[in-house]
């Protein structure tokens, strides 16, 4: 019987979905037994766990799932959604249908973007958001929308016709808009199971380290998002994105540096990232697009990089 869809190396993946939370108990249990420095710690380790999942782990899954079978997929989703806080179907229909379609635009004339996380969103005259403002106020509306997913309880987490943004998303085809929004159901259940769960262990725990470590950990990610498009132009295709190559960051991250390759072929496995960097961006003039020196969280620290989107604008990139 075949399991993996593309490789088994995709178990790696599965190993570390597996280890998260088996980690995250073992702090939560340890919480009263611990001096308050290793508390911190442990708080820490959950926020770069949960924030490594979202950026490397579930983001991969998104696009290309490990297995073969769609019932395995359907419990990776569970997994890692118990594992990130959120609905990974949804994660799926808003980053890869929305997202990777609209790939982090400028404001249009309608004065917004249709990418819902576009850098440029909250920003003006054709800037990106100020860095802050998108890092604090993202995770507060991601956060209040884990805390909406907790609340849906009364209806067991369905999706409901007030949630028109997932709806416009989900595919619009039977049997398959479905599945999707059934998956969607499933995913809040077993986060929120999840959540549980952690309460029953210690809800002291729960409540002044967990949650705030997940609130850490989506700043962390949309730190990653800012620095990935920073910079980059929107315009076109070729430039849209920023990448790193480093390789010890892109061994323990599955190729996640490899950003503007991932933007111009979305569906291929990582794996196969660097094939498509040979393939499709050799000829690409020096300077013509962004690679940065440090990994996209680290983006504050290229203190001198490009600004090509200020080209159209008539401005000095």
């Amino acid at each position: 019987m075949r399991i993996w869809k593309h490789t088994p190396k995709d178990a790696l993946l599965l190993g570390y979905s597996l280890a998260q939370p088996v980690l995250t108990v073992w702090v939560a249990a340890q919480w009263h037994s611990s001096p308050v420095w290793a508390g911190v710690g442990g708080g820490l380790l959950v926020a770069v766990m949960t924030a490594y999942n979202i950026i490397v782990v579930s983001h991969l899954f998104t696009h290309v799932p490990w297995f073969a079978s769609a019932g395995l997929n359907a419990v990776g989703s569970l997994l890692n959604s118990a594992n990130i806080g959120q609905s990974v179907q949804a994660y799926h229909l808003t980053h890869v249908r929305n997202h990777h379609r609209f790939n982090n635009d400028p404001v249009g004339e309608d004065g917004t973007t249709r990418d819902t996380s576009s850098t440029y969103r909250d920003g003006r005259d054709g800037e990106h958001a100020p860095l802050g403002r998108y890092i604090l106020l993202g995770a507060l509306e991601t956060f209040a929308d884990r805390v909406r997913d907790v609340l849906r309880a009364h209806r067991l987490w369905r999706v409901g016709p007030d949630e028109h943004k997932l709806l416009s998303l989900a595919h619009n085809r039977e049997p398959r808009r479905t599945r999707e929004l059934r998956q969607i159901q499933a995913d809040r259940a077993a986060h929120c199971l999840a959540l549980a769960g952690l309460l029953w262990i210690s809800w002291q725990w729960t409540l002044l380290v967990y949650l705030p470590a997940c609130f850490v950990a989506l700043v962390l990610v949309n730190v990653q998002n800012y620095f990935r498009h920073y910079g980059a132009d929107p315009l076109d295709r070729t430039t849209d994105s920023v990448s790193y190559y480093g390789t010890f960051y892109n061994r323990i991250a599955f190729n996640d540096g490899y950003h503007q390759e991932h933007h111009l072929s979305p569906a291929s496995h990582w794996s196969q990232l660097p094939d498509v960097r040979a393939r499709r961006l050799e000829g690409v003039a020096p300077g013509a697009r962004i690679i940065s020196p440090v990994p996209a969280v680290l983006g504050f620290l290229h203190r001198d990089r490009p600004l090509l989107h200020r080209r159209e604008a008539g401005g000095t990139p």
